[in-house]
């Protein structure tokens, strides 16, 4: 049977680990976590093996439970047979550029040979002897197309079964591919992203924002890619992808968030997408402060006409009623009405609860977790995603500055120390931070707004509705 999402087999030996914030409950009958969150009751068999946390594929009873458990994005990959793992050979690295010549010369310098697609460089000549120097290819666009229509061109030629595409103004580690191509013994994952981090950060305020938290960083912990997720979608700066799951590739009437497009429609047609950030891809990012926030709103508005196309898939923010309910009150400064209501959801849910033998206390959990999700949510929305509503309130408004300033002073500082950490290279200051962060929100919340009116449409304002999943493993 060819690789393709319907193809659940596993190799054997292939070893999984529960994911860092996935929890045993219930005396070990129950395991909560995944992407979207879900609740997953174990049979003795299943608990049997999930005992220390991680397990190997040996029969057909363990690769059911491996099945499941990867494809929820509760466990992941941490050891891999070498035998079903691809090799270098299987894999063309495709090269979109216009005019960075000296950027494509420090990229081609690690990677080697790549397929280089020149999209109307002012300079060609100077393109093709740094391709041609390391045994390169050029496919040349005499006018730019733009980056989706120059990655299909280098998809095209490509004869390999896996295709890795990399932007000219990144610079992988030395030992970048092999952890995606262990991730390629699953026949069914059909993309696999590195992690993208600062390819050199200075010391300045931006500067220190961005290498650790830019908006291609995505953490790290690996995941699975699940719209509507931690990590709903991966950047298309560093990605690889099975040619078969890929087809024809990016959509090139899209010219932003053409990446996201690709991931939101693998999903769709079930390949199972994977984010392993033990693979690093450095990228030089943006520090001058116009160019990066101008950035940040162009991001914003492929919000719009990824709405459009994917209904439900990109909303602001994903909410039940009640851990709706939860961030309002928080909001509106009533947080003993939000616990009330945080109560009555874990009583409501304990009845549904029929076969956990703890019922109250696993709805407690689950409900305690569901409504610091929703308390960040909201928080984030009044900041980010409509802060145009969130500036309308404060004109006229006391209550609403007041409200609204505590919002970004707290939501900032909860963001600083949560991220602070994860590049050891620079330590960002927290007023510096806090002004980065906000600005970011600002243009991507502008951003998005725009999009949607040039779009003359609400469909990426729209709140989303969060659906609880829980699964028996017989």
């Amino acid at each position: 049977m060819s690789p393709g999402p319907g193809d659940s087999s596993l190799p054997v030996g292939l070893r999984v680990a529960l994911e860092r914030r996935a929890r045993v409950v219930d005396d070990g009958a129950v395991l909560l976590g995944g992407a979207p969150p879900r609740m997953l009751h174990l049979s003795r068999a299943a608990r049997d093996l999930l005992a220390g946390g991680a397990f190997a594929v040996t029969d057909a009873t363990s690769r059911t439970l491996a099945r499941t458990l990867l494809d929820a994005g509760i466990a992941h990959p941490v050891d891999v047979p070498a035998a079903a793992v691809p090799t270098r050979e299987d894999v063309t690295v495709v090269v979109p550029v216009k005019d960075r010549v000296a950027g494509l010369e420090r990229l081609l310098a690690v990677v080697g040979p790549a397929v280089v697609v020149d999209d109307g460089s002012a300079d060609p000549a100077a393109i093709r002897a740094v391709a041609e120097s390391v045994g390169g290819t050029v496919v040349r666009h005499a006018v730019s197309r733009g980056p989706a229509a120059a990655r299909n061109a280098g998809l095209a030629a490509a004869t390999t079964p896996l295709v890795a595409f990399l932007d000219s103004d990144v610079v992988p580690d030395e030992d970048w591919l092999e952890p995606l191509l262990a991730q390629f013994a699953d026949p069914a994952v059909g993309l696999v992203a590195p992690r993208i981090v600062a390819l050199d950060p200075g010391p300045g305020w931006l500067q220190t924002y961005e290498a650790v938290r830019s908006s291609l960083d995505l953490g790290p912990d690996p995941a699975l890619v699940v719209p509507r997720s931690r990590v709903a979608y991966v950047p298309s700066a560093a990605l690889l992808v099975r040619r078969e799951a890929v087809g024809a590739g990016f959509d090139e009437a899209m010219h932003v968030a053409e990446d996201v497009d690709l991931v939101l429609r693998l999903h769709e047609a079930g390949w199972r997408l994977r984010y392993e950030p033990s693979s690093r891809v450095a990228h030089d990012h943006r520090t001058d402060a116009r160019a990066w926030w101008l950035r940040k709103a162009f991001y914003g508005t492929g919000a719009a006409p990824l709405a459009l196309r994917h209904r439900g898939s990109v909303p602001p923010m994903v909410l039940s009623p009640w851990s709706a309910a939860v961030g309002v009150l928080v909001l509106l400064g009533r947080p003993l009405a939000a616990l009330a209501v945080s109560a009555v959801a874990a009583e409501r849910l304990s009845r549904k609860l029929q076969r956990v033998q703890h019922p109250r206390a696993t709805a407690a959990r689950l409900i305690g977790l569901g409504a610091v999700g929703a308390i960040a949510q909201t928080a984030d929305a009044v900041t980010r995603h409509y802060w145009p509503v969130a500036a309308l309130a404060c004109l006229v408004s006391r209550r609403a500055r007041r409200t609204v300033a505590v919002v970004a002073v707290a939501e900032g500082v909860v963001d600083f120390v949560r991220h602070r950490g994860r590049d050891p290279r620079v330590r960002p200051s927290l007023p510096g931070y806090l002004l980065a962060r906000r600005l970011d929100d600002l243009a991507y919340g502008a951003g998005l707004w725009w999009g949607a009116w040039r779009h003359r449409t609400s469909e990426p304002l729209r709140p989303g509705r969060m659906s609880a999943k829980a699964v028996r493993q017989g």
